[in-house]
């Protein structure tokens, strides 16, 4: 890595106030998982603090190198897009199996599964000893 003892200062300023608001918000998207009560509560917010956090990274990233090597640095742009795509996608996957898990073992507050009638037969709930834990 290549350290310009002629940075100006408001590169700097800028890149680390972006380093620090997308550590600041990965550090709340944490928080939310620590302190939510349940899986569905607790999924939300690690995702959208990973992904506006590595935003405020990548931005400080391409700012800085863009004027370290005085040239437009956009490497960053190909992980943002893929972080963008992947979060969802892994939150809408989780979600979904905990949905059918849920209902497999009976949970009456877990809505119909799609694509079955609202009128479908709940299975029965499993015992209390077989109840996963959150």
């Amino acid at each position: 890595m290549e350290v310009s003892p002629t940075l100006p200062a408001w590169v700097a300023i800028v890149t680390s106030i972006l380093v620090l608001l997308g550590a600041a918000l990965t550090l709340i998207g944490t928080i939310g998982l620590v302190r939510l009560n349940n899986f569905y509560s607790r999924v939300h917010p690690p995702t959208l603090g990973t992904t506006l956090g590595i935003g405020c990274v990548l931005l400080a990233s391409m700012l800085y190198f863009s004027v370290v090597k005085q040239r437009l640095v956009v490497h960053e742009v190909l992980i943002a897009i893929f972080v963008t795509i992947t979060t969802p996608v892994t939150l809408m996957l989780l979600v979904s199996a905990a949905l059918r898990r849920d209902w497999a073992i009976g949970d009456p507050s877990v809505p119909v599964p799609p694509g079955l009638p609202e009128e479908a037969e709940r299975p029965e709930p499993l015992p209390e000893s077989d109840q996963p834990t959150s």
